[in-house]
């Protein structure tokens, strides 16, 4: 026997304790002419267990398999196996637990505040006054700045009763022909913060009621009522001009609502009307930011005061355009956020343009009943207004109305009074399978 070590070329009779001692620090061997005398020979080859192997490590051990092979085979017996290595045993994924601390933003804009009525120390005849407007921060960031002023709804009336969803019509079927009954059922039974009054009869292709008969039907519902409430015209830029001019003389100091001015209109005169009377005013424009921009600033100019302006983008509802309002807000809010005067008023979202949409009024029983697909139509309509800085909502079903006002308490919360539990995130999402 030898080995490259110790230079020995040949060996008698060795016992396995020398045996041992000579293989210590061999590194090759070499057998000839060898006869092991043993009832049993065992060679162990201990494993090593690597999490990760590097080239160098596994190219060591492909050599000593090699090496025991050609042992084995020298001796004329099977090679080993070696007895495999225990399973590692993974821990299971652990999701890391960090700590959020969301962005803050300082901006050098804020929107205007406006007050919708007047109280007697105002030199008006409301009981209540409704603030909307103030934020220094987008829409509900509680976490850069407290919303103001929760966002309101105003549910609609009618002087005259227009084509309605008979889902609608069932919910004011009893006052109908009582229209301060008709505005109290909103405002205690359906809990709207405000009501819009809308002279549809003042339409000059239809009824065609004179702005001085209008005006004194005003004048009746501000003597049968004690809040504060809107009053929109019938669209014709002309006509609502008129009836402006004298609902403004009855509601004098008021500060109620005319809904709405828009491009088409005589703006100088229309801020006379405004400010003269101490009203309030929306400004209607049609999903041009551009319009909204000009709007704004001719009414201001004129002398309408950022106190007593609301802007009005218009709505499209779901699913017939919602998302170029939903875009239309976010950029406007952010604008006057970040100092453009036009843009530092309170926004109204007319969520009843929701029912446009085929889809919240066809009798189509694979779309579901129309009782439910109405007002969630309306309902998500006025939700993403929310969520897009809307401040003023104008809206006809009272279960939507109900959803958009729950919704923006909870938002408007300047502190959650209960801890919310942390929730397993793999029971975020649940699904049931037929």
């Amino acid at each position: 026997m030898a080995h490259e070590n110790e230079g020995i070329s040949s060996m008698r009779g060795v016992g396995v304790p020398e045996l041992l001692k000579l293989l210590k620090n061999v590194k090759k061997l070499s057998f000839e002419d060898v006869e092991i005398a043993a009832e049993e020979l065992t060679f162990e080859l201990i494993p090593i267990v690597l999490q990760t192997v590097s080239p160098e490590t596994q190219k060591t051990l492909n050599q000593v398999k090699e090496r025991v092979a050609e042992l084995a085979s020298l001796l004329g017996i099977a090679a080993p196996t070696p007895t495999p290595p225990p399973p590692v045993v993974e821990k299971p994924l652990e999701l890391e637990k960090v700590t959020f601390e969301p962005p803050i933003f300082t901006y050098t804009g804020e929107i205007a505040e406006v007050k919708i009525g007047a109280t007697a120390n105002e030199g008006g005849t409301r009981k209540k006054v409704i603030k909307i407007g103030g934020e220094k921060s987008p829409a509900f960031y509680r976490f850069e700045n407290p919303t103001p002023n929760r966002p309101v709804v105003a549910l609609d009336v009618f002087d005259e009763l227009p084509p309605l969803p008979k889902t609608i019509k069932e919910c004011y079927r009893d006052v109908f022909k009582d229209h301060a009954a008709w505005m109290n059922k909103c405002i205690e039974e359906y809990k709207a913060d405000l009501v819009t009054v809308h002279l549809v009869s003042t339409d000059p292709s239809g009824t065609n009621t004179p702005a001085p008969e209008a005006a004194k039907f005003i004048d009746k519902l501000l003597d049968a009522v004690d809040y504060p409430f809107l009053v929109g015209g019938s669209g014709d830029p002309e006509k609502d001009l008129k009836v402006f001019n004298e609902v403004g003389k009855v509601a004098k100091g008021e500060r109620i609502v005319l809904a709405s001015v828009t491009l088409d209109m005589d703006l100088q005169q229309s801020a006379k009307i405004i400010s003269e009377n101490g009203l309030d005013v929306i400004a209607l424009a049609f999903l041009d930011i551009n319009q909204v921009k000009e709007l704004n600033s001719k009414l201001m100019d004129y002398g309408v005061s950022k106190n007593n302006l609301i802007t009005d983008p218009s709505t499209g509802g779901l699913g017939y355009g919602l998302e170029y309002t939903f875009s239309m807000m976010e950029r406007m809010r952010l604008a006057g956020l970040m100092g453009d005067p036009s843009m530092q008023v309170p926004i109204s979202c007319a969520a009843t343009n929701g029912w446009a949409a085929r889809e919240a009024w066809l009798k189509f029983d694979e779309w579901g009943p129309r009782e439910y697909r109405g007002p969630l139509w309306e309902a998500v309509t006025g939700l993403l207004g929310l969520f897009a800085g809307a401040d003023l909502f104008m809206m006809m079903h009272p279960l939507a109305a109900q959803i958009v006002k729950n919704t923006a308490e909870i938002l408007s919360k300047h502190k959650i009074k209960e801890d919310i539990k942390e929730i397993p995130y793999e029971n975020w999402v649940k699904m049931k399978v037929w």
